[in-house]
């Protein structure tokens, strides 16, 4: 029997998994920020991690391993590869690839060979690959270097509404109930006192608040969103143009928990009128699956083993966000 592993190392989890050749999966694996631009020390400690309590649930070795893939946040210049290679190379595997993080999730949404993907977690990414095999990558580097959005800046943008909506600098907004509520606070006074006397950071998970405040038809929290969108939607049209995709059939791919798991049409309608705008034959697929999952098929592509049409249904079917939750929680 062949065994196959994959990797996801993002900026706030990384997830592997290894399956066997037929696409049953015998190990999970989770952990912590993989991302090596956050901390080379800390992303290697805890891909490793992730990958051993993978490997110790199969009951295999790394030499059990028959190609193990790696799509990693923050491969995304050469100079990155430098760190990247001899840090994937030292984990043990006799046969790996490295790729950048928004390869994975493409592969995960989309069996064609070339497409669009727009990554919307923790921080933002987009890229693309066209029939010809040219690759494009748009942002990924953060708000200095263009991006804007992503959990960690739509947690801060929703702070920064309230705060603003207290001292009379925005209209009265759902976000202050919903915040402080979240937050623990008994005023908004109280909440700016602590977060500024200690100098707090504004917890990713608020970002939450935004959808919840936009489905009851707030309005700043409607703003915030479709700013959200209008920027993924620039993105995309940059990636596609680049890539001279415009009179192509493809697909774009929503990944992320910003995008992939946010419901209602407060991102990917805007998303969905600019991408329409310069590519009409393009279609918007949102990724129901991990990304970790497109690293495993492309593991077992990289080994030369085809990968099947019952393996792609089989992991479609048993690798989705519900089961990795559930791995979340018994690891919490």
């Amino acid at each position: 029997m062949k065994y196959y592993l994959g990797v996801d190392a993002g900026g706030s989890k990384t997830y592997t998994l290894v399956t066997d050749e037929h696409g049953r999966i015998v190990g999970k694996g989770h952990s912590g920020n993989g991302n090596h631009q956050l901390g080379v020390e800390q992303a290697l400690g805890n891909i490793t991690n992730s990958v051993a309590m993978a490997l110790q649930q199969a009951g295999l070795t790394h030499s059990d391993i028959e190609y193990a893939f790696f799509g990693l946040a923050g491969a995304d210049r050469p100079i990155d590869y430098t760190i990247l290679r001899p840090l994937i190379g030292g984990l043990g595997f006799t046969n790996y690839g490295i790729d950048c993080d928004t390869m994975i999730a493409l592969h995960a949404g989309t069996s064609q060979p070339f497409g669009v993907v727009l990554i919307c977690g923790s921080g933002t990414n987009s890229a693309g690959k066209n029939r010809q095999g040219e690759f494009f990558q748009c942002g990924g580097f953060t708000y200095q270097f263009g991006d804007f959005g992503g959990g960690g800046t739509l947690a801060v943008e929703a702070f920064r509404s309230v705060i603003r909506s207290w001292d009379g600098r925005e209209q009265p907004t759902l976000l202050t109930e919903l915040l402080i509520k979240f937050l623990g606070y008994n005023s908004v006074q109280d909440m700016f006192d602590d977060f500024l006397d200690n100098n707090k950071t504004v917890p990713l998970h608020t970002t939450k608040l935004l959808f919840e405040a936009a489905e009851q038809g707030d309005e700043v929290a409607c703003r915030i969103l479709r700013v959200q969108g209008e920027e993924l939607g620039k993105s995309a049209t940059a990636v596609i143009k680049r890539l001279n995709m415009e009179q192509e059939t493809f697909q774009v791919v929503l990944a992320g928990s910003v995008i992939a798991r946010g419901d209602g049409p407060f991102i990917h309608s805007y998303i969905e009128k600019a991408v329409s705008e310069v590519a009409p034959k393009a279609t918007i697929v949102k990724l129901n699956v991990e990304p970790v999952v497109g690293a495993v098929w492309m593991a077992m592509e990289a080994a030369g083993t085809p990968v099947s049409i019952e393996v792609y249904e089989k992991l479609r079917t048993v690798s989705d966000y519900q089961t990795i939750q559930l791995l979340d929680k018994t690891r919490m």
